[in-house]
C-alpha cells in the first residue's frame, strides 16, 4: 500500500518528464537519416516558440500525421515510410528522418527530398547545421575498412576524413565534417550484426548532435575574431594614453574623456558577445562529451574524430575563449588607468585647494592688517571730532576760569583719544567674543 504524500512541488513530475522526454530511436541496419537544424535570427529570448510549433504541424498535416500536444518540446512519429524526430531547444529547433534501407548511389539526398521545398523556405529560422547518415552493414572490420577505403571513400575529402572503431569495436564511423556541393555534411556507420538497434540509434544521434552542437558553437568565432581585432587597436590607444599619461602630456580631462569612451565600447562588446561566448562554452562541452561517449579506438593510421577536433575544432574555441578574456582584461585595465588618472586628478585638485588656502590666509592677514589700520584712523578721527565739540562745549567755562582755548583743546585731546581708543578696544572684544 502507497501511502499519501504530502504537497508536492509543481515542477515535479515535468522535471522527472524531462529525463525521458527525448529517447534515442532505435536503428537496425542498413538505415539513413538526414538532420537538419534551424536557428531563428533573433536571440533566443525573443523566439516565439509558437513558430516553431506552427512549422512542425504544417510538415505533419502535409502527410497527415497527428500532432504533438499543445506546448511540446519535442515529438516523435510517422510521416510516410519514415520517422520524424522533432527537438526543440533554447537556440534551435531540429528535425531528423530516420528511413530503413539505402540508396544504391550513397548521399544521394533522397531522404532530404521528404522535407518539401516551399516548407524548407517558410521555416521561422536559417539552416545552422545540416547531415546525411548512411548506415551500412558490414560482417567485421575489416569488411568495415575495405567498405571505407573502396567505396564510400570517395564521396569525402580524404585528407578531412576522420574514422575510428566505435561501440567497443562492433561499429566504425567516419566524416570530413564538410559542407559538400548538396549543402549537407556527411558521416558513415560500419555496423557490425552485434550492435543492437538501440545502441546503433545512440551512435547516429549522438553523430549529429556532434555536427549540430559544433556548428551551434562556432558561431561565437567570427565575433571572436571582430572583438580581438577591435581590441588590439584599442589596446595600442590604451598604451598611447599611458604614455601620455605617465610624461605628464596632454590634458586631464581629455585623457579621462578618452578612457571613459573606450570603457564603454568594451563593455558594449563584452554585453554583445556575453551570450554567444557562454553559449559557446556549453556547445563546446556538449561536443566533447558526445565524442567522449563514441569511446573511439584507432583504425589503422587514420585520425579519430577526437583528433580532428582537436586539431581543428580546439583552436576556433579557444580563440573565443581569448577574446572573452581579452575584454575582461582590457575592461579591468582601462578602469586601472581610469582611477590612475583620477588619483592624479584629485592630487592635483588637493594642491590647487591648498594654494587656495594659503592665498585666503594670505588676503585675511591683509584685511586683518588694513582693519587695523582703519580702526587706529577710526579712533585719530572719532578723537578729533570729539575734541572739537568738547571744546565747543567747555569754551564758555574755560572763558570765566580764565583758560585759553588752545590750553583746554590741548588738556581735552589725551584724555579723549584714550577714551575713544578704550570703547573702541571694548567694542572689538565683544564682537571678537
Amino acid at each position: 500500500m502507497v501511502s499519501a504524500l504530502p504537497p508536492q512541488h509543481p515542477q515535479r513530475l515535468a522535471m522527472s518528464l524531462e529525463l525521458h522526454a527525448r529517447p534515442f530511436p532505435e536503428l537496425s541496419a542498413p538505415c539513413r537519416a538526414v538532420h537538419v537544424a534551424f536557428k531563428a535570427a533573433q536571440n533566443a529570448a525573443d523566439r516565439d516558440p509558437e513558430l516553431d510549433r506552427a512549422h512542425l504541424r504544417d510538415l505533419l498535416d502535409r502527410f497527415g500525421a497527428a500532432h504533438p500536444p499543445p506546448n511540446a518540446d519535442h515529438y516523435v512519429g510517422s510521416i510516410g515510410r519514415v520517422t520524424l524526430k522533432w527537438e526543440r531547444h533554447t537556440e534551435f529547433v531540429s528535425y531528423t528522418l530516420f528511413g530503413e534501407g539505402v540508396a544504391e548511389s550513397p548521399y544521394d539526398g533522397s531522404t532530404f527530398r521528404l522535407f518539401p521545398r516551399d516548407w524548407l523556405e517558410e521555416a521561422p529560422g536559417l539552416v545552422v547545421a545540416a547531415s546525411l547518415v548512411r548506415v551500412e552493414s558490414v560482417e567485421n572490420a575489416e569488411a568495415a575498412e575495405a567498405r571505407l577505403s573502396d567505396g564510400l571513400g570517395r564521396h569525402f575529402v580524404r585528407e578531412a576524413l576522420a574514422a575510428s572503431r566505435v561501440a567497443d569495436g562492433l561499429a566504425v564511423v567516419g566524416s570530413d565534417f564538410r559542407i559538400h556541393e548538396d549543402g549537407m555534411s556527411r558521416f558513415v556507420v560500419l555496423a557490425r550484426p552485434e550492435l543492437g538497434p538501440r545502441r546503433l540509434g545512440r551512435l547516429v544521434q549522438r553523430l549529429v548532435e556532434i555536427e549540430t552542437y559544433r556548428a551551434m558553437s562556432m558561431l561565437a568565432l567570427p565575433i571572436a575574431r571582430t572583438a580581438i581585432r577591435r581590441l588590439g587597436e584599442i589596446d595600442r590607444e590604451l598604451a598611447t594614453c599611458v604614455a601620455g599619461f605617465a610624461e605628464d602630456e596632454g590634458s586631464e580631462r581629455a585623457t579621462l574623456d578618452l578612457l571613459t569612451r573606450k570603457s564603454a565600447e568594451i563593455e558594449k562588446m563584452a554585453t554583445d558577445g556575453a551570450f554567444r561566448f557562454g553559449a559557446a562554452r556549453a556547445y563546446e562541452a556538449i561536443v566533447h562529451e558526445r565524442i567522449e561517449a563514441l569511446r573511439e579506438e584507432r583504425m589503422g593510421g587514420r585520425q579519430t574524430v577526437g583528433e580532428f577536433m582537436q586539431r581543428r575544432y580546439d583552436p576556433a574555441m579557444r580563440t573565443c575563449k581569448a577574446a572573452e578574456r581579452r575584454l575582461e582584461e582590457l575592461s579591468t585595465r582601462a578602469a586601472r588607468i581610469a582611477d590612475l588618472l583620477r588619483t592624479r586628478v584629485d592630487v592635483a585638485i588637493g594642491a590647487q585647494n591648498q594654494s587656495l588656502l594659503a592665498s585666503m590666509n594670505r588676503r585675511a592677514d591683509l584685511q586683518l592688517r588694513l582693519q587695523k589700520t582703519v580702526e587706529g584712523l577710526s579712533v585719530v578721527a572719532i578723537s578729533y571730532y570729539a575734541v572739537s565739540l568738547l571744546a565747543y562745549v567747555l569754551d564758555p567755562v574755560a572763558t570765566a576760569t580764565g583758560i585759553s582755548e588752545e590750553v583746554l583743546t590741548a588738556g581735552l585731546v589725551p584724555i579723549v583719544f584714550l577714551g575713544v581708543l578704550a570703547m573702541v578696544r571694548r567694542l572689538r572684544r565683544e564682537i571678537d567674543g
